[in-house]
């Protein structure tokens, strides 16, 4: 039988998207990431009194577990939506757990979901790297305005992004600077594209060179879609190094200059809406997440 080639081609990028999804292992990477999923299970288990008897809505809920962590929180139902075929096996992991009467999986877009009663609490696991790159925010606010009742509580309700530099000299010889010869030609031209290119990655705490700068924050009981694209100022000091030097059996100690190569970049999204505030922090100076960190290398001729 002949390809249909245009059926091939008429998958979006948000079709490849949700498709990504439907594989196990990003689903396993996420549940094993330690402190993302504590942070949301001690949000909502430590402010239970907010779920109990409460309509929860889970927007991308993936494999389940947070819609989970809510049945058990005491919601009197829980809706679960996601976009790609995880949801047939959240079914049966929900149903597994004995939650089918509490927790209704949804295949589908939060765009096209038909309810019969808003929603008193909106869970959602929206972030991305860099916070918003291929992040669903846009979705989960599109479900508060639509689907939220008046004072609707979200987890997480605020998001901040964090910036500092970074060096990082192995790197920079390793991915840059090798352009300049490449088998005795000069392929300096794709070095200036490659900067382009940001680096996802644990940064080290030995490579932080200045101090942190807030670049953005998000307050998400009330943040506008168009307010997700913004520009911001911030300012950020290179803290130099000391170090021994010394001959003839004297030494003194010496500040040493440090090279800021680029600016790593990191978020946190506090959990506020109940009396016990948990924090979900992916900073360089705690144990990493699956988010890891985001470089932006700054372009050296």
């Amino acid at each position: 039988m002949p390809s249909d080639d245009n059926a091939v081609s008429s998958n979006t990028t948000t079709d490849y998207y949700f498709d990504s999804y439907s594989h196990y292992g990003i689903h396993m990477e996420m549940l094993k990431d330690y402190h993302r999923t504590t942070s949301y299970r001690d949000a909502i288990w430590r402010n239970a009194y907010l779920f109990k008897n409460k309509v929860v809505l889970d927007v991308g809920c993936g494999t389940g577990i947070l819609s989970m962590f809510a049945a058990k929180a005491g919601a009197r139902k829980v809706i679960g939506v996601d976009c790609s075929t995880i949801a047939v096996q959240a079914r049966e992991i929900v149903k597994a757990n004995g939650f089918e009467d509490v927790i209704t999986i949804i295949q589908g877009k939060v765009e096209d979901l038909q309810l019969d009663e808003k929603v008193d609490i909106i869970i959602s696991e929206w972030m991305g790297y860099f916070l918003l790159y291929e992040s669903m925010l846009n979705t989960v606010l599109y479900a508060r305005d639509k689907w939220g009742v008046p004072g609707v509580k979200m987890f997480p309700d605020k998001a901040n992004m964090h910036v500092c530099g970074v060096t990082d000299h192995q790197y920079i010889k390793e991915r840059f600077d090798v352009w300049r010869n490449v088998q005795g030609i000069d392929f300096s031209y794709f070095k200036r594209l490659s900067f382009l290119e940001p680096l996802v990655d644990t940064v080290e705490r030995s490579q932080i060179v200045t101090n942190m700068a807030r670049l953005v924050s998000f307050d998400i009981n009330t943040v506008k879609e168009a307010e997700l694209s913004f520009k911001s100022e911030f300012a950020l000091e290179a803290q130099s190094s000391r170090g021994r030097r010394g001959s003839a059996g004297r030494a003194e100690d010496v500040e040493n200059d440090v090279c800021v190569h680029g600016l790593s970049v990191h978020f946190d999204t506090p959990f506020t809406a109940g009396h016990d505030v948990v924090v979900l922090d992916t900073t360089p100076l705690a144990p990493p997440t699956h988010w890891r960190q985001t470089v932006l290398y700054l372009f050296i001729l």
